[in-house]
């Protein structure tokens, strides 16, 4: 066993740790909630369709989306049903594999994507940006840079809501 896996942090580190999480989760929880009163939309529908989007044609196979989003596929597949229903998504079977099913952005998903961008962009900068200098800024890019590559994150997507 390494060394530090045998130390337990300290109560100054369990403290930054406490506020880091405690923090990180109340501005999720704001602008989740700025979100769906402003557009309509749940941050699970804005992440969906970000991801859609962002794909050539707006369309991903639901493997993919899943990975994308960071979903087990079940809870993506019932999140899509609901989506599907409210007419901003549909799905249809891949054409070039049989178990494959492929997710669209409807022009209705889409329209609502733009429309709740504009609002969910505001409230990132007036909850998160707004509060930070530029150099505190470039520490939160580095703290995460760190924790990326230290969860093995370096390779994935930047990130866009």
């Amino acid at each position: 066993m390494s060394e530090s896996a045998r130390r337990t942090p300290t109560r100054e580190q369990l403290r930054v740790w406490r506020n880091y999480i405690e923090t990180a989760e109340v501005l999720r929880t704001r602008l989740d909630s700025r979100l769906q009163a402003e557009s309509a939309l749940s941050s699970g529908d804005y992440q969906v369709l970000l991801a859609l989007t962002e794909a050539e044609g707006r369309t991903l196979r639901s493997s993919e989306l899943a990975g994308l989003v960071g979903w087990e596929r079940s809870r993506l597949s019932h999140h899509l049903g609901r989506m599907e229903k409210r007419g901003l998504i549909r799905r249809e079977a891949c054409s070039d594999d049989v178990h494959g099913v492929d997710v669209i952005a409807t022009e209705a998903g889409a329209t609502a994507f733009r429309a709740g961008s504009v609002p969910h962009l505001r409230a990132v900068r007036e909850l998160f940006l707004d509060a930070l200098t530029p150099a505190q800024l470039d520490a939160v890019d580095d703290l995460t840079g760190a924790l990326r590559r230290h969860l093995g994150l370096e390779a994935e997507g930047e990130g866009g809501s």
